[in-house]
Protein backbone atom coordinates (compact mmCIF):
# COMPACT_ATOMS: atom_id res chain seq x y z
CA UNK A 1 0.00 0.00 0.00
CA UNK A 2 1.62 3.63 -0.69
CA UNK A 3 2.48 5.69 1.92
CA UNK A 4 -0.80 8.13 1.77
CA UNK A 5 -2.85 5.33 0.80
CA UNK A 6 -6.11 6.14 3.21
CA UNK A 7 -7.83 3.08 5.05
CA UNK A 8 -11.17 2.60 4.34
CA UNK A 9 -13.60 3.25 7.13
CA UNK A 10 -15.77 0.06 7.82
CA UNK A 11 -19.71 0.28 8.33
CA UNK A 12 -19.05 -2.63 10.80
CA UNK A 13 -17.71 -1.71 13.58
CA UNK A 14 -16.46 -5.75 14.37
CA UNK A 15 -14.13 -5.21 11.37
CA UNK A 16 -12.90 -1.58 11.92
CA UNK A 17 -10.84 -2.98 14.88
CA UNK A 18 -8.91 -5.55 12.65
CA UNK A 19 -8.52 -2.35 9.76
CA UNK A 20 -4.31 -1.27 10.84
CA UNK A 21 -3.31 -4.80 9.11
CA UNK A 22 -4.61 -6.03 5.33
CA UNK A 23 -5.95 -8.87 5.35
CA UNK A 24 -4.32 -9.44 2.27
CA UNK A 25 -0.85 -7.48 0.54
CA UNK A 26 0.79 -8.38 -2.55
CA UNK A 27 3.90 -6.36 -2.70
CA UNK A 28 5.91 -6.07 -5.88
CA UNK A 29 4.20 -8.55 -7.47
CA UNK A 30 5.65 -9.14 -11.39
CA UNK A 31 4.52 -11.46 -13.82
CA UNK A 32 6.31 -12.49 -17.10
CA UNK A 33 4.71 -14.67 -19.93
CA UNK A 34 8.15 -14.90 -23.06
CA UNK A 35 9.14 -11.15 -23.63
CA UNK A 36 5.65 -9.83 -21.96
CA UNK A 37 5.71 -8.14 -18.62
CA UNK A 38 2.49 -8.60 -17.84
CA UNK A 39 2.72 -7.64 -14.10
CA UNK A 40 5.33 -5.32 -12.92
CA UNK A 41 5.95 -4.08 -9.31
CA UNK A 42 2.27 -4.08 -8.77
CA UNK A 43 1.17 -3.74 -4.93
CA UNK A 44 -2.19 -4.88 -3.65
CA UNK A 45 -4.43 -4.82 -0.60
CA UNK A 46 -8.27 -5.91 0.53
CA UNK A 47 -8.79 -5.38 4.07
CA UNK A 48 -11.85 -7.65 6.03
CA UNK A 49 -15.34 -6.60 5.56
CA UNK A 50 -13.93 -4.29 2.10
CA UNK A 51 -15.09 -4.64 -1.32
CA UNK A 52 -12.24 -3.39 -4.01
CA UNK A 53 -13.26 -2.78 -7.29
CA UNK A 54 -9.84 -4.18 -9.82
CA UNK A 55 -10.56 -2.15 -13.08
CA UNK A 56 -8.86 -1.72 -16.59
CA UNK A 57 -9.43 -2.21 -20.11
CA UNK A 58 -8.40 -5.53 -21.48
CA UNK A 59 -4.74 -6.47 -21.42
CA UNK A 60 -4.50 -4.02 -18.14
CA UNK A 61 -3.54 -7.17 -16.35
CA UNK A 62 -6.41 -7.17 -13.80
CA UNK A 63 -6.77 -11.68 -14.54
CA UNK A 64 -3.24 -11.83 -14.44
CA UNK A 65 -3.22 -10.34 -11.11
CA UNK A 66 -6.49 -12.44 -10.17
CA UNK A 67 -4.66 -15.56 -10.93
CA UNK A 68 -1.49 -15.27 -8.63
CA UNK A 69 -3.70 -14.43 -6.07
CA UNK A 70 -5.90 -17.43 -6.67
CA UNK A 71 -2.62 -19.47 -6.89
CA UNK A 72 -3.30 -20.34 -10.68
CA UNK A 73 -0.26 -18.36 -11.74
CA UNK A 74 2.12 -17.92 -9.17
CA UNK A 75 3.69 -14.58 -9.78
CA UNK A 76 7.44 -14.56 -10.95
CA UNK A 77 8.61 -11.87 -7.91
CA UNK A 78 7.04 -10.27 -5.01
CA UNK A 79 6.07 -10.65 -1.73
CA UNK A 80 2.46 -11.83 -0.29
CA UNK A 81 1.27 -11.49 3.25
CA UNK A 82 -2.16 -12.52 4.81
CA UNK A 83 -3.38 -11.85 7.99
CA UNK A 84 -0.02 -10.06 8.64
CA UNK A 85 2.02 -13.24 7.72
CA UNK A 86 4.40 -13.89 4.75
CA UNK A 87 2.75 -16.67 3.01
CA UNK A 88 3.73 -18.57 -0.53
CA UNK A 89 0.90 -18.85 -2.92
CA UNK A 90 1.85 -21.28 -5.47
CA UNK A 91 -1.09 -23.07 -6.36
CA UNK A 92 -4.64 -23.29 -6.08
CA UNK A 93 -5.08 -25.49 -3.10
CA UNK A 94 -2.58 -23.14 -1.02
CA UNK A 95 -4.79 -19.99 -1.51
CA UNK A 96 -7.89 -22.32 -0.68
CA UNK A 97 -6.12 -23.01 2.41
CA UNK A 98 -5.73 -19.76 3.68
CA UNK A 99 -9.05 -18.86 2.54
CA UNK A 100 -8.85 -17.53 -0.11
CA UNK A 101 -11.94 -18.08 -3.48
CA UNK A 102 -12.18 -17.23 -6.92
CA UNK A 103 -15.59 -17.24 -8.81
CA UNK A 104 -14.98 -16.69 -12.71
CA UNK A 105 -17.37 -15.95 -15.31
CA UNK A 106 -18.15 -19.66 -15.90
CA UNK A 107 -19.64 -19.76 -12.36
CA UNK A 108 -17.71 -23.94 -12.43
CA UNK A 109 -21.60 -25.38 -11.83
CA UNK A 110 -23.13 -28.61 -12.92
CA UNK A 111 -26.63 -27.95 -14.43
CA UNK A 112 -27.88 -31.52 -13.95
CA UNK A 113 -26.86 -31.67 -10.83
CA UNK A 114 -28.96 -29.98 -7.86
CA UNK A 115 -28.17 -26.92 -5.68
CA UNK A 116 -27.30 -28.91 -2.55
CA UNK A 117 -24.92 -31.31 -4.96
CA UNK A 118 -23.05 -28.19 -6.67
CA UNK A 119 -22.50 -26.35 -3.39
CA UNK A 120 -20.86 -29.56 -1.60
CA UNK A 121 -19.78 -30.82 -5.10
CA UNK A 122 -16.17 -32.59 -4.09
CA UNK A 123 -16.97 -31.83 -0.55
CA UNK A 124 -19.31 -34.41 0.32
CA UNK A 125 -20.43 -34.90 3.82
CA UNK A 126 -21.00 -38.92 4.63
CA UNK A 127 -22.29 -40.50 7.48
CA UNK A 128 -20.30 -43.09 10.04
CA UNK A 129 -21.06 -45.96 7.19
CA UNK A 130 -19.34 -43.99 4.76
CA UNK A 131 -22.86 -43.48 2.74
CA UNK A 132 -23.71 -39.74 1.61
CA UNK A 133 -25.50 -37.50 4.48
CA UNK A 134 -27.52 -35.65 2.42
CA UNK A 135 -29.62 -34.80 5.17
CA UNK A 136 -26.76 -32.45 6.63
CA UNK A 137 -25.35 -31.19 3.36
CA UNK A 138 -29.46 -30.00 2.63
CA UNK A 139 -29.43 -28.44 6.53
CA UNK A 140 -25.84 -26.62 6.17
CA UNK A 141 -27.23 -25.32 2.14
CA UNK A 142 -30.48 -24.10 3.57
CA UNK A 143 -28.56 -22.28 6.13
CA UNK A 144 -25.66 -20.79 3.81
CA UNK A 145 -28.41 -19.65 1.67
CA UNK A 146 -30.50 -18.12 4.23
CA UNK A 147 -27.42 -15.82 5.56
CA UNK A 148 -26.20 -14.74 2.62
CA UNK A 149 -30.88 -14.02 1.75
CA UNK A 150 -30.77 -15.98 -1.33
CA UNK A 151 -33.90 -16.89 -2.44
CA UNK A 152 -34.55 -20.13 -4.05
CA UNK A 153 -37.53 -22.37 -4.69
CA UNK A 154 -35.83 -25.64 -3.01
CA UNK A 155 -32.46 -26.67 -1.77
CA UNK A 156 -32.79 -29.59 -4.01
CA UNK A 157 -33.84 -27.53 -7.69
CA UNK A 158 -31.76 -28.22 -10.02
CA UNK A 159 -28.76 -25.22 -11.30
CA UNK A 160 -30.31 -25.13 -14.84
CA UNK A 161 -33.52 -24.23 -13.78
CA UNK A 162 -32.32 -21.25 -12.20
CA UNK A 163 -31.90 -17.44 -13.31
CA UNK A 164 -28.42 -15.90 -13.83
CA UNK A 165 -28.44 -14.15 -10.82
CA UNK A 166 -29.24 -17.32 -8.78
CA UNK A 167 -26.30 -19.16 -10.09
CA UNK A 168 -24.30 -16.89 -8.76
CA UNK A 169 -25.36 -16.35 -5.41
CA UNK A 170 -24.87 -20.45 -5.77
CA UNK A 171 -21.34 -19.82 -6.82
CA UNK A 172 -20.93 -17.41 -4.24
CA UNK A 173 -22.23 -20.12 -1.48
CA UNK A 174 -19.81 -22.52 -2.20
CA UNK A 175 -16.53 -19.97 -1.33
CA UNK A 176 -18.83 -19.07 2.20
CA UNK A 177 -19.34 -23.43 2.53
CA UNK A 178 -15.33 -23.02 2.09
CA UNK A 179 -14.84 -21.13 5.23
CA UNK A 180 -13.64 -18.31 2.55
CA UNK A 181 -11.97 -14.78 3.92
CA UNK A 182 -11.23 -13.29 0.46
CA UNK A 183 -14.11 -13.62 -2.20
CA UNK A 184 -12.95 -12.83 -5.95
CA UNK A 185 -15.52 -12.41 -8.37
CA UNK A 186 -14.86 -12.16 -11.52
CA UNK A 187 -17.52 -9.78 -13.91
CA UNK A 188 -19.81 -11.01 -11.72
CA UNK A 189 -22.79 -8.97 -13.64
CA UNK A 190 -21.63 -9.63 -17.15
CA UNK A 191 -25.26 -10.90 -19.08
CA UNK A 192 -27.21 -10.49 -16.21
CA UNK A 193 -30.62 -8.67 -16.53
CA UNK A 194 -31.51 -5.52 -14.14
CA UNK A 195 -33.42 -7.86 -11.00
CA UNK A 196 -30.30 -10.23 -11.75
CA UNK A 197 -27.47 -7.83 -11.15
CA UNK A 198 -29.56 -6.34 -8.25
CA UNK A 199 -29.66 -9.27 -6.48
CA UNK A 200 -25.73 -10.23 -7.11
CA UNK A 201 -25.18 -6.56 -5.69
CA UNK A 202 -26.91 -7.14 -2.60
CA UNK A 203 -24.95 -10.10 -2.13
CA UNK A 204 -21.74 -8.54 -2.39
CA UNK A 205 -22.73 -6.12 0.54
CA UNK A 206 -23.88 -8.93 1.94
CA UNK A 207 -20.25 -10.53 2.23
CA UNK A 208 -18.67 -7.44 3.18
CA UNK A 209 -21.88 -7.19 6.40
CA UNK A 210 -20.04 -10.82 7.31
CA UNK A 211 -16.32 -9.19 7.30
CA UNK A 212 -15.21 -10.85 4.74
CA UNK A 213 -12.92 -9.12 1.76
CA UNK A 214 -14.34 -8.81 -1.43
CA UNK A 215 -12.54 -8.09 -4.85
CA UNK A 216 -14.99 -7.54 -7.71
CA UNK A 217 -13.44 -7.41 -10.97
CA UNK A 218 -15.90 -5.49 -13.63
CA UNK A 219 -15.90 -3.13 -16.40
CA UNK A 220 -19.29 -1.86 -15.42
CA UNK A 221 -18.32 1.46 -13.65
CA UNK A 222 -22.37 1.98 -12.26
CA UNK A 223 -21.91 -1.34 -10.59
CA UNK A 224 -18.80 -0.84 -9.03
CA UNK A 225 -19.88 2.43 -7.46
CA UNK A 226 -22.88 0.71 -6.16
CA UNK A 227 -20.82 -1.35 -3.79
CA UNK A 228 -17.21 -0.76 -3.84
CA UNK A 229 -15.62 0.77 -0.81
CA UNK A 230 -12.05 1.53 -3.20
CA UNK A 231 -11.61 1.45 -7.09
CA UNK A 232 -8.03 -0.13 -7.79
CA UNK A 233 -7.04 0.98 -11.94
CA UNK A 234 -4.55 -1.23 -13.57
CA UNK A 235 -3.14 0.08 -17.01
CA UNK A 236 -0.40 -1.97 -18.71
CA UNK A 237 0.63 -4.17 -15.89
CA UNK A 238 0.65 -1.36 -13.45
CA UNK A 239 -1.18 -0.09 -10.67
CA UNK A 240 -1.31 3.22 -11.66
CA UNK A 241 -4.30 5.17 -9.48
CA UNK A 242 -6.33 4.08 -6.12
CA UNK A 243 -9.56 5.73 -5.84
CA UNK A 244 -11.92 6.27 -2.39
CA UNK A 245 -15.37 5.26 -4.20
CA UNK A 246 -16.97 7.56 -2.26
CA UNK A 247 -15.45 10.44 -3.43
CA UNK A 248 -14.36 9.31 -6.83
CA UNK A 249 -16.74 9.49 -10.46
CA UNK A 250 -16.72 7.57 -12.56
CA UNK A 251 -15.37 9.98 -15.73
CA UNK A 252 -12.25 10.30 -13.17
CA UNK A 253 -11.78 6.34 -12.74
CA UNK A 254 -12.10 6.08 -16.95
CA UNK A 255 -9.51 8.74 -17.32
CA UNK A 256 -7.23 6.76 -15.42
CA UNK A 257 -7.74 3.43 -16.69
CA UNK A 258 -6.50 5.45 -20.43
CA UNK A 259 -3.77 7.49 -19.52
CA UNK A 260 -5.77 10.97 -18.97
CA UNK A 261 -5.01 13.30 -16.52
CA UNK A 262 -7.76 12.60 -14.03
CA UNK A 263 -6.34 15.61 -11.08
CA UNK A 264 -7.76 18.25 -13.18
CA UNK A 265 -11.14 17.10 -14.14
CA UNK A 266 -13.69 20.33 -13.69
CA UNK A 267 -16.80 19.72 -11.36
CA UNK A 268 -15.03 16.50 -9.86
CA UNK A 269 -13.32 16.03 -6.30
CA UNK A 270 -9.89 14.78 -6.53
CA UNK A 271 -9.50 11.39 -5.19
CA UNK A 272 -6.64 9.33 -5.93
CA UNK A 273 -5.48 7.98 -2.62
CA UNK A 274 -2.76 6.06 -3.83
CA UNK A 275 -0.90 3.51 -5.98
CA UNK A 276 2.07 2.87 -7.61
CA UNK A 277 3.59 3.89 -10.96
Amino acid sequence: MAENEQVPESQNEKVTTKQAEPLLRMVGIGKTFGAVRALSGVDFEVYAGEVVALVGDNGAGKSTLVKTISGVGPADEGECFFEGQPVVINSPQAATRLGIETVYQDLALCDNLDVTSNLFLGHELRTPYRTLNSTEMEKRALAVLKTLDVKLPSARALVASLSGGQRQSIAVAKTILRQAKVVMLDEPTAALGVAQTRQVLNLIKRLKDQGLAVVVISHNMVDVFQVADRVIVMRLGKRVATFDAKNATSGQVVAAMTGADYSTMSGEKASAVGGNE
